[in-house]
């Protein structure tokens, strides 16, 4: 009789305060275990009531990340995706939410068989449920699993207590990882306090870390990772350093040189395996040696959160420009311009000359959409390599249709429902759900096919007829507008199979070296060893337009 597998479950939580990396962390032990030959896969759990992350605005929250079966997550589900080289799926992500509604749901079917149901132990065996479901659809022989918020938070309690209930069933088959963060003084000294309490915040949840992943703006000492093993009951070899890095894509190897993913190996009870991170590594070394700049600017508007500038909205867009320049190379820099500065002041719009390239990422609703509008037009006038991204696709269709098509004032029905020349509108079925006000999880949503028309720029770059990328939006170009567009020069190059949706629209190469806007999210399936086709295509003429200026 076959040996059932026992499938290892390791889990991350981060304390004394948020943003301290452990959506990083969660990927870089993913990675590591999977260069040892494992088959790995990885989740999150958001704290929130929210039933996923649609709806949460990305200044607060990050970029909504969309899976190709259309569910929306939380930004780490592309660090998983991006380490990984693997695609995840709706099993990979919960929310407080998605629990609740789940065993309410049950509740509501008599599934509980008239019981009382309770939060505990209701809530936390549902986690635990959704958790092995995970393993069992990925066929995973290590979960990894990030807990959201911080430890001592009373939002992530009770996902606290799905692991201490996995643990107690389970002892040798479940980890606990503790990723903390050591201030580090004027004087030079970092301060292991913040660490202490934090482990004490666990422990009083019936947990003992196995690890404390020491994150800090420098690598800890010996004389540290002693006291922080003394006074949180870890062994010294288990306080793993994580200083600060130039590139997340270094964390692995990092981790590694402290041995961490043999100490995983040794507290599950497994046999020692060799690893081969050597694609990831030489991946590390190009980029350290990447000193050649291609500077690209991103127009958006969702980047300010009172007087700090936060990039987290557009985090996969700047991992995939990261990517295709690294690849080429290339250290890209990277500038944030607010959209809204060009509404204002259209002499503005000469600072675009000292970028290679220029991005106009996704976005919903009309604030700022006169200042990205402006920037394309420049784009296409003066021959700057541009990328659109959904909504930067549409607006490049509206800034055609104005100032070539000769159609003045048109403009998507988002931001005005009652222009003469609606070139990008809400599709039939959409409108139901507009109306309804039905927003949660009803927008094109995940994969869909395009085919892509001979001797475009789009499919030189892909080199492929057909293509799948995922999407995320509500309005389309309007195919009615479709024939006297192309008859003024612009080319849908990507069009669905059905040939009623425009996927890909574009500039003739011999009118411009790039101009070119894709209705899908092509950023969200680049990967650090793969780069997507457009950004490579794109990165590879903005390095060009260095040379040529």
């Amino acid at each position: 009789m076959k040996k059932k597998k026992r499938v290892k479950y390791i889990f991350v939580a981060g304390g004394v305060m948020s943003g301290v990396g452990k959506g990083i962390a969660a990927s870089s032990i993913a990675k590591i275990l999977q260069s040892r030959g494992f088959s790995v896969t990885a989740m999150k759990i958001d704290p929130y009531v929210n039933v996923d992350a649609g709806t949460m605005n990305p200044v607060e929250h990050g970029e909504v990340f969309v899976l190709g079966d259309g569910m929306e997550t939380d930004q780490d589900l592309g660090n998983y995706e991006r380490f990984l080289n693997r695609d995840l799926s709706k099993a990979n992500y919960m929310t407080t939410g998605s629990i609740y509604l789940s065993v309410i749901s049950r509740e509501r079917n008599l599934e509980y068989g008239g019981k009382c149901v309770s939060v505990v132990p209701e809530i936390p065996m549902a986690v635990i449920e959704k958790i092995k479901y995970a393993a069992k659809h990925d066929k995973a022989d290590f979960v990894v699993v990030e807990i959201g918020g911080t430890v001592g938070e009373y939002q992530n309690i009770l996902f606290l207590e799905a692991y201490r209930i996995l643990k107690f069933h389970h002892p040798e088959d479940v980890l606990f990882v503790l990723v903390s963060y050591l201030p580090l003084q004027k004087d030079g000294e970092l301060k292991s306090k913040p660490t202490q309490y934090a482990v004490h915040s666990v422990n009083s949840a019936g947990i003992q870390p196995d690890f404390i992943l020491a994150r800090a703006a420098v690598a800890i000492d010996k004389k540290r990772k002693e006291k922080i093993a003394f006074n949180c009951s870890v062994r010294e070899q288990d306080v793993i350093s994580a200083p600060d890095v130039a590139s997340i894509y270094e964390v692995p190897v990092n981790f590694e040189k402290d041995g961490l993913g043999d100490l995983i190996l040794e507290k599950c009870k497994l046999p020692q395996r060799k690893h081969d991170l050597s694609d990831w590594k030489a991946l590390v070394a190009k980029i350290r040696r990447a000193n050649d700049i291609v500077k690209i600017g991103i127009v958006g508007k969702y980047f300010t959160a009172g007087e700090f500038v936060l990039a987290d909205a557009y985090i996969s867009v700047i991992e995939a420009v990261r990517q295709s320049a690294y690849e080429q190379g290339k250290k890209p820099e990277i500038a944030w311009l607010n959209a809204e500065d060009f509404e204002k002041d259209k002499a503005k719009l000469k600072e675009l000359d000292v970028f290679q390239g220029i991005i106009v990422p996704g976005g919903f609703g009309s604030r700022g959409i006169e200042g990205k509008i402006n920037v394309i037009e420049y784009c296409r006038t003066h021959k700057i390599p541009y990328l659109g991204l959904c909504y930067g696709m549409q607006l490049a269709v509206v800034e055609f249709s104005r100032h070539v098509a000769g159609m003045a004032g048109a403009n998507t029905t988002e931001v005005n429902p009652k222009t003469k020349f609606p070139v990008i509108d809400i599709m039939p079925e959409q409108k139901k759900n507009i109306a309804e006000k039905n927003y949660g999880a009803t927008m094109r949503l995940g994969n869909y096919k395009a085919v892509l028309k001979p001797g475009t720029i789009a499919a030189s770059a892909y080199q492929k007829r057909v293509v799948v990328e995922r999407h995320r939006h509500r309005y389309e170009v309007n195919p009615d507008f479709v024939s006297k567009l192309e008859k003024k020069g612009l080319i849908f190059s990507g069009i669905s199979p059905d040939r009623r949706l425009m996927e890909i629209a574009e500039l003739p190469a011999d009118k411009h070296p790039f101009f070119v806007g894709t209705q899908s999210h092509p950023e969200l399936l680049s990967r650090p060893l793969h780069p997507h086709p457009l950004f490579r295509a794109f990165i590879a003429e903005a390095i060009k337009a260095r040379k040529s200026k």
